[in-house]
């Protein structure tokens, strides 16, 4: 197994600290709305890693993180909670936005074949971890408490930029969002540990501690919810290219001074999925999500084959012409698979050349092997649809591949339903009108019960910008 290593900008040769086995970590989502395609595309990448290393024989051991807690919408500890934004969009608690958007994010996994990690930690089962560390951190020097917040100390450090120094604009504190400079804080680099004075009077989260009620920061909690579950070494990392700074430089930053030793060997990021406007997110109004894709009548499926045409370090684009395409490939390949399986089905001989087998799926490992190549993988699909060999040969290699690709190659489907029922949408459009009356009203209550009757039979709301659109859970 060979992986591209961001800590060295170089590919390498994967190395265990335990041989046989694998301490993966995964950067989660934060649960306030649903996840876009541009962050599920992260999900595919690290799940295809995940099947990759299992398929070469690894024990893995993939741990990911729910962000429940109020997370900052900068990289510099200031804007937005989004929890809370989510709970006043939606007139609901923190934790009931939370419950939601976990629920719904997994919903989407199901639907694009990521599995789920081993083991999935919300944030706020956490807090005393969090507390433990920063504790350490104050003893050992590495933080200091300033306007009644806790934060880390990046001047006690050699080399703050382990993955290369950043420029003064991706220094600038809360650029996105253009807000004044914490001016607690000793160094601009510095980050929050934990909050007790904010800009948030009404945090809905606050736990006591030994500097006062308060919160966590963001950066904390992937540190401790690793460590709780994989111990002081982990062999990998994941997450977007847009994590790398400051996110998983404070990640490094906070961890190895509490531990005092090297703490992941691999960082793997997967690049932003674009449209012809830039990098897709859920700031630009309209969110794109795996319902939207279905109600432009695709199989989800068709979004992961996209996405496995391209390299995980290399930016994609998506336009639904570019999806279409896909889809018109998947089918043929679908259709292929398929036709392969009742071939072999037929076959009075079940039984496999183990000489041929061999032979491909070395093919196959030394692809997917290789800095997890999709694209060079799917196309000894195509191999061996073309290969002179037997349909029962055939079939073993694709149900093989497919362990990995996760494309329901052989997998016989009903027909979905693309047209939505007219009464149905009859129904809805009302009830829109009627929550729609209800929250000029103020009458709040009422709001939530409709939006809450409609889940129930199976309709999910969406309030954005261009007004309320809805869909098939």
């Amino acid at each position: 197994m060979k992986i591209y290593n961001t800590l060295t900008k170089r590919v390498e040769e994967f190395k265990t600290n335990v041989p046989g086995k694998v301490a993966m970590y995964t950067c989660g989502p934060t649960v306030y709305h649903f996840a876009h395609i541009g962050n599920l595309r992260s999900y595919i990448c690290e799940d295809v890693l995940e099947k990759t290393l299992r398929y070469l024989g690894y024990d893995v051991k993939r741990v990911m993180n729910i962000t429940d807690v109020g997370h900052l919408s900068s990289d510099g500890d200031t804007g937005e909670d989004k929890m809370l934004k989510g709970a006043k969009r939606e007139h609901k608690t923190v934790m009931e936005i939370a419950k939601f958007y976990t629920d719904a994010f997994f919903a989407d996994c199901k639907k694009l074949n990521i599995k789920i990690p081993d083991v999935v930690e919300p944030a706020t089962n956490c807090i005393s971890e969090f507390i433990h560390m920063i504790e350490v951190l104050l003893e050992k020097g590495y933080a200091y408490k300033a306007g009644e917040n806790i934060y880390f100390d990046t001047s006690k450090l050699k080399d703050y930029y382990v993955f290369g120094k950043q420029s003064e604009d991706e220094l600038m504190v809360g650029v996105r969002d253009d807000v004044t400079e914490d001016t607690n804080k000793k160094n601009k680099n510095d980050f929050v540990l934990w909050f007790t004075k904010s800009k948030f009077e009404d945090q809905a989260l606050k736990w006591d501690s030994p500097w006062g009620v308060g919160y966590p920061g963001w950066h904390i909690e992937c540190s401790c919810i690793s460590m709780k579950h994989l111990g002081e070494y982990m062999d990998i990392h994941c997450g977007g290219v847009d994590n790398i700074f400051p996110h998983h430089t404070n990640e490094i930053a906070q961890s190895e001074s509490y531990l005092g030793h090297k703490w992941c060997n691999y960082w793997f990021h997967v690049h932003h999925l674009n449209d012809a406007g830039g990098k897709i997110s859920k700031s630009k109004g309209t969110i794109l999500t795996v319902s939207v894709v279905e109600q432009e009548g695709f199989d989800p499926l068709v979004y992961r084959f996209f996405c496995l045409q391209s390299h995980y370090r290399k930016p994609l684009e998506f336009s639904f012409d570019a999806l279409k395409n896909a889809n018109t490939a998947y089918q043929k390949l679908k259709k292929r698979c398929l036709e392969i399986k009742a071939e072999a089905e037929k076959s009075a001989d079940k039984t496999v050349n183990k000489e041929v087998f061999d032979e491909f799926d070395a093919k196959f490992k030394d692809a997917i092997g290789n800095d997890v190549n999709t694209s060079m993988a799917t196309t000894l699909v195509y191999d061996v649809l073309k290969a002179d060999i037997s349909a029962v040969d055939k079939l073993a290699l694709i149900e093989s591949f497919d362990k990995v690709l996760s494309l329901d190659l052989t997998v016989e489907k009903e027909a979905a339903a693309l047209k939505i029922d007219p009464e149905l949408e009859k129904y809805v459009t009302e009830q829109i009108e009627l929550r729609k009356a209800a929250k000029k009203e103020k009458n709040f209550a009422e709001a939530d019960r409709i939006r809450a009757e409609l889940l129930e039979k199976g309709v999910v709301l969406e309030d954005t910008r261009e007004g309320v659109k809805w869909h098939l859970a």
